[in-house]
């Protein structure tokens, strides 16, 4: 057998095709969505994470703005900042880039940002919603996951999902997302005992660990679909996920390729979630 690929990079490019007639019609209504992003510091990374954002929001019509602070920027001086943020209607997303320095607490920040203007899905009450199955901004990365899925003609109700990986970021929240259509989830982390156990049960395999090449055919399901979240470097400097692609690929039904797998994916959640709390925003003030 060899997998079939999940094509992040075309599914995203489609997504992003609709967001951006979305936003026409909404500026057709004098309401251009906005997105504010915060850069504490100068991480390669991240800086780079930034620029990707920026350049998506130019391609879509979406107006965006990059607010850097130094490395050594108080706390004090952060949260004032949000706060002028969440109080500016023209600006419907915040989205503060981490990590942030040692030196600033990230869950007081990442509270500190209007639920309604939590573009990224990490605040408390927008999980808690999540959670319960209301309305709310989800994480971008497990929100595109499902995307991908729902694309690719791949059902979930009923299915096994193994999710390997707890981060409040990717882990959890796409386990609860899985649960949310009526998957049964298995969450296995660190601490789990005989991986392969559980993931050999898996029908849909999310690889979320961030090690390299960590997941292997002897882990996987004949036919199951395996969802490579790691973005990671190997020992020769290439870029590769948390799934050994080429043995996987041979076992696997489907699977996402690193890159252009479910990276791409991520920006563009995060845009339709700007999208959304422009379009929301003017129903509140209609």
């Amino acid at each position: 057998m060899t997998a079939k690929l999940i094509n992040g990079k075309e599914i995203a490019e489609k997504k992003r095709s609709e967001i951006a007639e979305e936003v026409r019609k909404l500026k057709a209504q004098r309401v251009t969505p906005g997105l504010a992003v915060v850069l504490v510091g100068n991480n390669h990374a991240s800086r780079t994470y930034v620029t990707n954002k920026e350049k998506a929001c130019k391609e879509l019509g979406i107006k965006s703005l990059l607010i850097e602070m130094n490395e050594e920027v108080s706390e004090e001086e952060l949260l004032i900042k949000i706060n002028e943020l969440n109080d500016d209607p023209t600006f419907h997303g915040i989205l503060i880039q981490l990590p942030l320095p040692k030196h600033i607490d990230e869950k007081k920040v990442i509270e500190s940002i209007s639920p309604s203007k939590d573009v990224d899905g990490f605040h408390p009450i927008n999980i808690g919603r999540m959670m319960t199955g209301q309305n709310a901004f989800l994480p971008c990365t497990p929100y595109g996951i499902m995307v991908l899925l729902e694309e690719s003609g791949i059902s979930i109700p009923g299915k096994h999902v193994v999710v390997v990986g707890r981060s409040n970021i990717v882990g959890k929240p796409s386990g609860q997302l899985f649960l949310n259509q009526h998957a049964t989830v298995t969450y296995c982390h660190s601490k789990t005992l005989d991986l392969k156990v559980h993931t050999n049960q898996a029908d849909i395999l999310v690889a979320a660990v961030g090690i390299p090449n960590f997941i292997r055919a002897e882990h996987v399901k004949e036919g199951a679909v395996v969802i490579d979240v790691g973005i990671n470097r190997n020992e020769a400097g290439k870029l590769c996920g948390d799934v050994a692609f080429d043995e996987v690929s041979r076992k696997a039904g489907y699977i996402t390729p690193v890159p252009k797998g479910v990276g791409p994916m991520t920006i563009t959640m995060l845009m339709y979630n700007t999208l959304k709390s422009a379009a929301e925003s003017l129903n509140r003030n209609m």
